[in-house]
């Protein structure tokens, strides 16, 4: 089961595609461009539509979805966390 897709293997979050993702879960994410699998464990519960860590990342650092810059981490993010507003803002303002 795919739980969550990744466009660019240089991406740093996932978008997670299931509901019922579960910390203590071990997700399978499909890299779009590379037509490939991997995986990762899960930290948090995380909604669907919501993204999931790739990597850890700390404050400051440039947040890559699908090959786009979305924003900068403003709370450190583990891997394999919830990352979304909370921890996430965009460099517009």
């Amino acid at each position: 089961m795919i739980h969550c897709v990744l466009h660019d293997p240089r991406d740093s979050v996932a978008v997670v595609v299931v509901e019922g993702v579960v910390a203590g879960a071990t997700l399978t994410g499909l890299i779009l461009d590379e037509d490939r699998t991997i995986t990762l464990p899960c930290v948090q519960d995380i909604p669907l539509g919501h993204k999931v860590a790739l990597k850890d990342l700390a404050i400051g650092d440039t947040v890559i979805k699908y090959g786009v810059d979305i924003g900068k981490v403003v709370q450190p993010i583990a891997k394999g966390a919830h990352a979304h507003v909370h921890n996430i803002k965009t460099k517009r303002w």
